[in-house]
């Protein structure tokens, strides 16, 4: 089972985080895994990416434009930034939170319809879900399981158990947010399993 994943998001949304728990499953699960992350202005709201592999071997952390089987973007602007990165015919998982560029903020840019991201990201993917990982997260009891619920919903289109994923977040996350994680687990993989 040779998967390759691009996480991409801005900072401050989990997607370390997130990229970690999904390298830990593949481990979890018997096999190779390898994790690449680029951060820089993260802390500032800036671009975040992290590239995971899993497989029998492999080589490269990271993956190449147009090789990745999964795009998880947790925000809608980025999925389309990152969508050359996919295989034609690959999956994207995209939350449908807006988080304003600083291009669009000081009116050198407008951010494009909704629609049109969606229209762009379904004509080179075989399939896009897309959940409202922010109401999903504010349901679960805490608004920084956004990154949960998304991982929920890439947990339901792989063919591997959703303990492993669940006792992954488990790991990682405090204590004191580990029943608000279950549950943005549980309304994330739900979403995704109705699409």
């Amino acid at each position: 089972m040779e998967k390759n994943f691009l996480f991409v998001g801005v900072g401050g949304q989990g997607i370390l985080t997130a990229s970690d728990i999904a390298a830990q499953v593949g481990l979890d699960l018997g096999l190779e895994a390898k994790k690449s992350e680029v951060h820089g202005f993260a802390q500032r709201g800036g671009v975040v990416e992290s590239h995971v592999r899993w497989g029998p071997t492999v080589g490269s952390p990271t993956c190449e434009k147009g090789t990745v089987d999964f795009l998880v973007a947790f925000e809608l602007l980025e999925a389309a930034r990152w969508i050359e990165w996919l295989r034609p015919g690959g999956t994207v998982v995209v939350n449908t939170q807006k988080i304003t560029p600083m291009s669009v903020s000081v009116g050198d840019a407008v951010y494009p319809p909704e629609a049109e991201i969606l229209a762009a990201l379904q004509a080179r993917a075989g399939r896009v879900v897309t959940v409202d990982g922010l109401a999903l997260a504010e349901q679960a009891g805490t608004v920084r399981a956004v990154n949960t619920v998304v991982l929920g919903a890439l947990s339901a289109l792989l063919d591997t158990p959703a303990e492993v994923w669940e006792k992954a977040i488990i790991r990682r996350v405090p204590p004191k947010y580990a029943d608000a994680n279950r549950e943005a687990f549980r309304l994330g993989r739900e979403a995704a399993e109705g699409t």
